[in-house]
């Protein structure tokens, strides 16, 4: 069986919706900054590329993968939009990896792109005719579920369940933006991050080569004065800060079988070992990775021990705090980059900006297996085992 390597990555810096560096340009634009610099990174010629698999969420259906292909001239690759809310972009990565590893395609580019800025907006009918704002939901409301509140559904569900208190979503809150803001600060996502000249709503230009929602000065003392978003709640955790931010950015990764690495001397990054999906009931959604993780670790032949790094997604950060006390993983090795609540949280492009930092971090660290993990909503979650080679 033919095994699936990354021979390049790349991602845009991770930008503010609404009022960040990325506002004047959709998905479809963040997109065609990132392919063709994972394909140039890779090395890889255009006519040899089978497929781009690229992850969408809100933006209004249809296939961005095949508009970049044509955008870029790679017109033999037919394209394919996957969507499985904030696990799309994972979902993109174990997709290509599947078809090579198959023997079904030599050369994938895979990701997701993300503009919740200048994300559609959709209509339906209503009962007389008229048509009115319209989202489609992730799961079938309940009262413990609501369909349109994750703060529920998955921040302070998953806290409840596993008895966390604010101050312990909080500490985690200080402790990914420290991460995050170190990583900036060193210069460790500099060879991932791909340069845009951008403009601004004024009409100035700038060059965004940095991840623009951590925040300096998060403390637990300033953390402690923000409002909870559920104050009628017993026992209530999540605020604005403990969940994840609403972003704008794309990433991507060329991945070929390691055959047709080895005959166009290309160096592989990583290969992808191994990768699990779970489904969960969606008043649990935040539970998800647990479920995950040990699939991945079990299909990869590894044990917990085996990995020298997680990154679990907060999409509020009592998911990471659950995954970490429920499975037993040291928290240390956990979001050592920092993950939603503070880089941010480009849902369709989370999950492949996850394994480019990954990759970077472990190499970096001379580790050989990290581990990428996240819920999604309506009670999914994804996780996938990375090995540098």
């Amino acid at each position: 069986m033919a095994e699936a390597v990354i021979v390049s990555t790349a991602r845009t810096a991770i930008g503010r919706t609404r009022k960040g560096s990325l506002v004047g340009l959709d998905a479809f634009e963040l997109a065609e900054a990132v392919v063709p610099a994972a394909l140039e990174r890779g090395g890889v010629p255009a006519a040899d590329v089978d497929d781009v698999v690229l992850a969408e969420s809100y933006q209004g259906g249809g296939v961005i993968a095949r508009n970049i292909a044509v955008r870029l001239g790679l017109f033999n690759a037919s394209g394919a939009a996957t969507n499985r809310h904030c696990a799309g972009g994972l979902t993109a990565v174990s997709i290509a990896a599947g078809s090579i590893r198959a023997g079904m395609d030599r050369v994938v580019i895979a990701g997701g792109t993300e503009s919740l800025t200048n994300a559609a907006r959709s209509s339906k009918r209503d009962a007389t005719g008229e048509y009115q704002p319209w989202m489609a939901p992730s799961h079938p409301e309940t009262p413990e579920a609501p369909a349109f509140d994750m703060s529920i559904t998955v921040g302070e569900n998953t806290a409840r369940e596993m008895g966390l208190t604010r101050r312990d979503v909080d500490e985690w809150t200080v402790y990914t933006h420290e991460r995050a803001l170190a990583s900036i600060d060193s210069g460790a996502f500099v060879d991932e991050i791909i340069p845009l000249d951008v403009t601004l709503p004024d009409g100035t230009t700038k060059r965004f080569d940095t991840d623009e929602h951590p925040r300096r000065g998060t403390t637990l003392e300033r953390l402690a004065t923000l409002p909870l978003l559920h104050p009628e709640l017993p026992n209530a955790t999540v605020t604005a800060a403990n969940a994840a931010g609403l972003n704008d950015a794309a990433a991507a990764v060329t991945l070929t079988s390691d055959d047709y690495a080895a005959t166009h001397g290309l160096t592989p990054l990583a290969r992808i070992r191994s990768w699990a999906t779970a489904g969960i009931e969606p008043a649990l959604t935040g539970l998800a990775p647990t479920l995950a993780i040990p699939r991945a670790l079990d299909r990869a032949g590894l044990a917990l021990a085996d990995i020298d790094l997680f990154e679990i997604n907060e999409a509020f950060c009592s998911v990471p705090v659950a995954a970490v006390r429920k499975l037993g993983i040291r928290p240390e090795i956990v979001n050592v980059n920092g993950s939603g609540a503070s880089l941010g949280h480009p849902i369709a492009a989370t999950g492949a900006r996850m394994v480019v930092t990954m990759v970077g971090e472990l190499r970096r660290r001379g580790a050989s297996l990290g581990c990428v993990s996240m819920c999604a909503g309506g009670g999914m979650g994804a996780a996938m085992i990375i090995e540098i080679v």
